[in-house]
């Protein structure tokens, strides 16, 4: 193509033109997001000592040595901070949870550091101890030298006989709600968003994995060096690792799974529809933003359900059922990439807007893939357990935003925040219909992208985008009883499953003789219908009435694990005896806090109960997580044992 000289000068002039308008915008962008960053209307978050309104870290760079035979963490922290403009001779204030802190040092460009004075602050049980690092004038960066607790609270080191494959050892993280101070110094709140990068050495053995990029590249090195980025900003509670001897299956174009060599084939087949869940989840809330998303399944002593890791779930193997009867658990995970990941709870008392949101989602994926009757089933499930729950909970911890103070922000992590978000949720869908409510959600998601909100600013939002906007309808809706009063408002939704009607039939004809167990039709149930079946009976069904139901269906061994755990809870009351060495072998090999915590804590209503839970206990405690430790310590008072 031939252009005239005259042409040349001109583009050239248009480029370099169009080179400093360029530059122009992308100063003034980073100045405006700058001053938004510094200028964030911080919420008191009382679960944190630490100070962003004056300095705030907005990246974390790790470099850890995995030291198992130490079961510690050691190596470095360097934080990039900002001042804000008032607060030029503030230092920086951040969380820890017994740790050990060598030195810290400040650099004004990153390469260069020299030492500076820190104050390790007196220890509160919740909160751990304010590390308060003095800043010179020019400070950028901070680089703390630190080694973790062996008994780090938000960290779990396992023998490999505590392993599926029992050979090699393996560590796991679990930061939610404020444990990841146990293993890295930061601003451990979680409207504090940051960015991360690692480097993680490891025996050559085991494998690295984490929340970030980089699991893809670093499965095919395998070399004990492995190096992580998260590019996208995300609270402190998201930042997770584990090291063990792992194996990877794809499950999709962008999900997959890792786990332990023996438990890869379950593990494959269980999940497989992964794929088909983000496809459904982006079809009704827009784009997956966080690239992959892949799983990872823990050894039984995780002691939540699931984690909602960015781009790297953690779960139970206690959802591997045979049957893909318990993925809601995935549907759930999966829903966080946009409410809680995408849109993060500001302070712990908003925890409803991560979780009733999730629940909310998790079940209209669960429609999308299984149908609607699935829906409804776990609906009727989620809100008969709310209602049972909330019949023995004080009236405090009915509220949706609830309070917290003096308190660890476990005790938060009950079935209001989940099951009541996901009514009041549920509610303004019936209320305003679902298309209005999913345009309304997907707004909600794209205009808080990468935001900590509190229950003030979403409830703002909803009056500006969803209320006002449809004065007739909106007078039914009350945010005052859903948000801010215990118990359930009256016309909360009541979900209604066909099919759980007709097993409450069988359930009634069984408990007044008219069908014996062995009559009782069970094919083809799920495992949601045998649980609305158990949770049917009475609670004081007796020992010859389990005794039929035992012979019939052989409850007392089944493998999956919620079938299990009711049929055991069932057992307890009943005082049936034939399922305590069940009993035992369910506590010391699962260490989720979910079946867990319940089962001792009905087992201590009677002295003999509490005599078996001890002896229990004593058997299972070291295989439990430090979260799952501290729930059953509180239950059988175990300092006093």
């Amino acid at each position: 193509m031939k252009i005239k000289l005259k042409n040349i000068t001109i583009l050239f002039l248009i480029g370099l033109t169009f080179i400093a308008y360029s530059a122009s915008v992308g100063n003034a962008q980073r100045l405006t997001d700058s001053t938004r960053i510094m200028t964030q209307n911080f919420a008191e978050d009382i679960h944190s000592y630490s100070n962003p309104k004056e300095v705030r870290v907005r990246h974390v760079d790790l470099d850890w040595m995995v030291l198992f035979d130490k079961k510690i963490l050691q190596g470095t922290a360097t934080l990039t901070v900002e001042r804000a403009a008032n607060a030029q001779n503030a230092p920086l204030i951040l969380d820890t949870r017994d740790l050990r802190i060598e030195k810290t040092e400040a650099s004004s460009d990153g390469k260069i550091f020299t030492q500076t004075e820190f104050q390790l602050g007196a220890a509160d049980k919740i909160l751990g101890a304010p590390l308060t690092v003095q800043l010179p004038a020019n400070a950028k960066s901070v680089r703390v030298s630190y080694s973790t607790s062996p008994a780090a609270s938000g960290l779990q080191w396992l023998e490999p006989s505590q392993t599926a494959g029992k050979k090699r050892s393996f560590m796991f993280s679990q930061a939610q709600a404020i444990h990841a101070r146990s293993f890295i110094p930061l601003q451990d709140s979680p409207q504090v968003r940051v960015t991360y990068s690692a480097r993680v050495r490891t025996p050559k053995n085991l494998l690295a994995v984490m929340s970030a990029e980089g699991n893809s590249q670093n499965n095919n090195a395998r070399n004990g060096d492995y190096r992580f980025h998260m590019t996208k900003p995300i609270p402190s509670y998201l930042i997770a690792i584990a090291v063990g001897d792992l194996q990877f299956r794809s499950l999709g174009k962008r999900t997959g799974v890792y786990t332990e060599p023996a438990m890869i084939e379950k593990a494959a087949f269980e999940l497989a529809d992964t794929e088909k869940m983000v496809e459904a989840t982006e079809k009704l809330y827009g784009a997956y933003r966080w690239g992959r998303y892949d799983i990872l399944v823990l050894p039984p002593s995780f002691p939540f359900g699931g984690m909602e890791n960015p781009m790297l779930t953690f779960a139970t193997p206690t959802i591997l059922a045979g049957d893909k009867s318990l993925v809601s658990l995935v549907a759930h995970e999966l829903a966080h990439s946009w409410s809680g990941n995408l849109v993060t709870n500001a302070t712990w008392r908003d925890f409803w807007l991560n979780e009733g949101f999730t629940t909310y989602l998790e079940r209209r994926i669960i429609e999308a893939v299984y149908g609607q009757p699935r829906r409804e089933m776990e609906a009727t499930l989620g809100r008969n357990s709310l209602e049972e729950e909330m019949a023995s909970m004080a009236t405090r911890d009915q509220i949706l935003h609830v309070d917290l103070k003096g308190r660890d922000p476990d005790e938060g992590f009950t079935g209001v925040p989940y099951e009541k978000g996901a009514l009041f949720l549920r509610y303004l869908e019936e209320t305003f219909g679902r298309e209005k409510f999913d345009n309304f959600v997907r707004g909600y998601f794209d205009s808080h992208a990468f935001q900590s909100i509190t229950t003030a600013n979403f409830v703002d939002y909803l009056n500006r985008n969803l209320i006002t906007a449809n004065p007739q309808m909106a007078k039914r809706v009350s945010i005052e009883d859903w948000i801010y009063q215990p118990g359930l408002p009256a016309n909360a939704p009541q979900p209604a499953s066909e099919v759980f009607v007709k097993i409450e039939v069988q359930a009634k004809n069984y408990t007044s003789g008219k069908t014996a167990a062995n009559k009782i039709q069970t094919r083809p149930w799920t495992t949601q219908e045998w649980l609305h079946f158990l949770k049917s009976l009475p609670q004081d069904l007796g020992v010859k009435r389990m005794a039929e139901l035992d012979r019939a269906f052989n409850l007392t061994n089944r493998g999956n694990s919620e079938i299990a755990f009711q049929w055991l809870m069932m057992s307890i009351k009943n005082n049936y005896a034939v399922a305590y060495p069940r009993l035992e072998e369910f506590l010391t090999t699962i260490g989720r806090r979910k079946f867990v915590r319940p089962l001792f804590a009905e087992l201590a209503k009677t002295p003999e109960g509490t005599k078996r839970a001890v002896a229990i206990y004593t058997k299972a405690r070291s295989g439990y997580h430090p979260i799952t430790q501290a729930s059953v310590d509180e239950i059988l008072k175990w300092k006093n044992q």
